[in-house]
Order: C-alpha cells, then structure tokens, then sequence
C-alpha cells in the first residue's frame, strides 16, 4: 500500500508539460518530420538489405525494459526508429523485393491512408459516419465497373460491395453466409455434414475459415490438381469429389475458386466450376487476391470469364494495386446473406436510418463491428492516377516479368517450371545442370537433389539481402517465384536480380557437395 501512495504522490508532482494529444502546431511539426523520415526512407530504401538480417530477440537487447516514465522528443523517437526499428525491416517496399506477392505502396494511398487515421472515425453503420458508408458504396461500384464485373455484383444491380481487411475475412463472412443458408434447409443439427471444397492449391485461408465456420475437418476437400492443367482446379475432379460425398450423405456446401494461386499463379476455369457448383446449389466464391487487380486491363479480363455465375468475388487492392495494407475488396450477389448471418441489432446502434432500411451498415456484412475509413485511401488511389495510369502501371510489371522470364531461357541452366500468367515467374536450376555438374550419388534421388539444391540456392541469395524472394513445392518440385510488383521497381532491378540469381548459382555449382545438405 505504501508503494502505491508513494506512486500516486509522483505522478500528482510530476512538473512536465501538460500533454495535449492534438495540438495542431505540434501536430504540424511532428508531422512534418515523420513525412521528412519516410520521404528519406524511400530515396534510400534499396541500399538496405531486403530481408532482415536479424536474428530473434535482437531488439529486446536494444531497448528498456519498461515504458519511459517521462515524455520524449519525436526526434529522439525517430532516431530510434532508424537505428532499432528499420534493421528488423524487411523492406516489401524495396525495388528489389520479389517475395510472396507485391504490397504496392503510393503517395495516394499513404495520404488516403493518413487522412482515414486523422480522421479517425469508427464507421460500422451508417449513422457513425455517413460518408465513410457512402463513398464505400460508391468506390465498390467504380471498381466492380472497371473489372466489368456482372451488374448484379453492383448495388446499382441489386448486389454489393464491401472492404474487409483481408482475403481470410472475405472467405470467411461468405462460407459463413453461405453455411447459414444451407442449415436454414437442412435444419442447424446437420453442421457436420456441409463440405467445402477447394484444391491442393487453395490458398490455407479456406482451411481456416472452415475450421472457424465450425466446419467438420473430416469434411474438408483439396481436390488433387496437375502440371498438365498448370495446376487449376478441373471441372470433372471437382464433380468427382461432390458425388462420392453426396453419395455418402454429405451436403456440398463451398467451393473457393482462385484466379492467381499463391503458389504459381495458376487459374481455376470459373465457367466449369460454376456450372457444376450450380447443379448442386452450392456458393461459389472467387478468390483472386493477387491476379484481380490486373484484370482492370481489358486484355486480362478473360482470366474472370464465368464469374457471373459465382455469388462472391474478391481480390486485394493492398496487393499490386497502390493501396496500402489492408483493403480487400468483396462483392456479392446476395447481401441479405451476409446480412443474415452476421447482424447483431442491440438497443444502443438503434437509429431512424438502419431502422427504415434506407441505407448500408457495413457492420452487418463483416466479422467485427469497429470498423475503418478504408475506402478513403482507394478513393485517393482511383482519383490520383486514374483507370489509364493504373493499367500502366501493372503492364510494366508484367513486362518486367516477361522481361526475366527472357533471361531465364538465356541461360540453357534453368529452366520455368509453371506457364507464367501475370508478373510472377516460377523457377529453378535444373535437375539436368545439378546431375552434370555434381555426380549424384545413386543414394541421392534426383529430385529430392535438385529440390535441396535449389532450396540452398534460395537462401544463399536472401543471405546476401541483395534481393528477396520466396519458394513454393508445386507436384513435388521446389521453385523460386520471382514476383515482379514492387511500386519502386524498374528494368534495371530486374536484370541486376538476375545476374545475382546467376553469380550465386555458379558459386553453388563449383562446390560439389553443395546439393546434398
């Protein structure tokens, strides 16, 4: 008890000044030097390392081990910033960052993004802020007409759209909906039969939203795929998986199609797998996170074809379309669905608006109530550059691609391993290169070698942190995806990343052992 009047007397003769979170000539200069920092950081940022070079727990050795009991200056925060922070950066906004899938950054959305967050409105119905609902409403629609999705995706048409955080939300609120709808027919008690079903190439945010959904995970499906269909999900495998589970007294329930597959890119054929989903009444939802931003571009949109028959689409505008981190973008053609299955309506959100059906509450169509202003850093985006801009700028990613994937059959050694679709390349050294240059031994499959090799390889070059990028086991073969989408990138990254790729596999080659690690 003595600690803590002793504790109570310090803090009521603390001396420092009165803090006042939102002085705005404070707020100026602080601002000031936060956008100094990062218009810095940007001019500098492909001098760093892409990946990390840190290893776990080097900050906590930076820095105290309690919060600072008086205030300090922005500058001595900043400084901190740079000497602790930016090293256990990886830096996704570097030109020679071509990992995972591209989080594109611009002066639009960081401004839209910090005009949301000074705002700071928390908009989950309409009355909460009317503008944050209606300026949604009316991006989706602009941008479902730019994707030419089907007028019944639009509200214009009856449909909607909504900006979720991320794709795993998107899948989830609509297996939820669509889970709902289905045990509205077959009673609640008959939850352990619905199926949902994706392929082996399905993004694992399916899995997880089943498991969330109370989906029984005996009754999960990843339909096999093959290198012969460059990995897309078949008509005919899918109607084979549906009968035996129908056959077994199972109720299909989902089916997540994806345009643009993490792994390789590859390309479920929408119009097959609808046709079938639709004999047997189940939703279909397209999943294209990576690859629908690119479909804005008219020679792309065939990768969509068939979308019409599909209740639900989404991809993210935080991926390869300017917009920062999180905004993913998913329409449906059935609101009340959501509606239905996520609206909560206690005494405290009641108001004349909602109540007399006039207007959207997007509270209803998400996981969560609290929700941000995100539609006002796409808005930035789609006004700041415009359709003509934004198509530029994804054509040259893909022209980078294009560019590399050139490279690549330069160099008899490598080989693509996956049909490049958009601006990500799929690649290894060769099993062929690997067995000449190595004398495997008979102990060693040739594979398994060659997956090790270049799995070796991949690492060498995210060591050296000259540039970065990922891997996927595609049918039991270990690629390296190139992925091309980085705001800040140009020609000269890409060929420089390739003669990296190089140097460090001729460093490989010359040490014989190398692939049997």
């Amino acid at each position: 008890m003595g600690s803590l009047q002793n504790q109570l007397k310090a803090d009521q003769g603390f001396a420092g000044a009165t803090i006042k979170p939102l002085d705005a000539d404070e707020f100026r200069r602080q601002g000031h030097l936060v956008i100094d920092f990062l218009a810095d950081y940007y001019r500098s940022v492909e001098k760093y390392p892409v990946r990390s070079q840190v290893r776990p727990g080097y900050l906590k050795e930076r820095l105290p081990d309690s919060a600072p009991y008086d205030p300090q200056p922005i500058e001595d925060i900043l400084r901190d910033v740079q000497n602790d922070i930016v090293p256990g950066i990886t830096h996704w906004q570097s030109p020679n960052y071509y990992a995972y899938f591209p989080s594109s950054g611009s002066i639009a959305g960081f401004l839209g993004e910090m005009l949301s967050t000074g705002f700071n409105v928390v908009g989950f119905n309409w009355m909460s802020s009317p503008a944050a609902t209606e300026l949604e409403s009316i991006v989706m629609d602009w941008l479902g007409k730019m994707l030419k999705l089907p007028s019944d995706f639009l509200f214009s048409g009856g449909g909607g759209g909504v900006l979720q955080g991320t794709t795993c939300e998107a899948i989830l609120c609509t297996l939820v909906a669509a889970r709902d709808r289905a045990l509205k027919k077959i009673g609640r008690d008959e939850i352990n039969k619905l199926v949902v079903y994706g392929s082996d190439q399905t993004h694992s945010a399916l899995q997880k939203a089943a498991q969330i959904a109370g989906i029984n995970p005996r009754n999960f499906r990843a339909v096999a795929t093959k290198r012969a269909d460059a990995f897309g999900l078949q008509a005919a495998a899918l109607r084979a998986a549906i009968e035996s589970d129908v056959e077994s007294g199972l109720t299909p329930l989902f089916i997540c199609a994806t345009v643009g597959t993490t792994s390789s890119t590859a390309v479920d054929p929408l119009g097959p797998i609808c046709d079938v989903a639709a004999e047997y009444g189940i939703w279909v939802h397209v999943d294209a996170a990576y690859a629908g931003s690119v479909c804005i571009c008219p020679e792309y949109r065939h990768f969509l074809d068939g979308v019409e028959k599909a209740d639900s689409f989404s991809f993210n505008a935080h991926k390869w379309f300017l917009t920062t981190l999180d905004c993913c973008c998913l329409w449906v053609k059935d609101p009340g669905a959501l509606v239905q299955a996520l609206s909560t309506y206690p005494e405290y959100l009641r108001n004349k608006a909602s109540e007399t059906k006039q207007v959207v509450d997007y509270k209803d169509w998400q996981i969560t109530l609290s929700r941000r202003f995100r539609s006002l850093k796409l808005w930035l985006v789609l006004r700041s550059y415009g359709v003509a801009n934004l198509r530029k700028f994804l054509r040259s990613h893909i022209k980078m691609a294009k560019n590399f994937e050139g490279l690549i059959g330069m160099d008899k050694r490598f080989e693509v391993v996956v049909p490049r679709n958009f601006a990500t390349v799929c690649f290894r050294l060769s099993p062929v290169e690997i067995s000449g240059k190595n004398q495997l031994q008979t102990a060693v499959p040739a594979e398994e070698a060659t997956n090790n090799f270049n799995a070796k390889l991949l690492e060498t070059i995210n060591e050296s942190g000259k540039i970065y990028m990922t891997h996927a086991v595609v049918g039991g073969v270990y690629m390296m995806r190139f992925a091309v989408g980085a705001s800040l990138t140009e020609n000269r990254h890409v060929i420089c990343a390739w003669k990296v790729v190089q140097e460090h596999a001729n460093a490989l080659l010359s040490t014989s052992s190398s692939y049997q690690s």
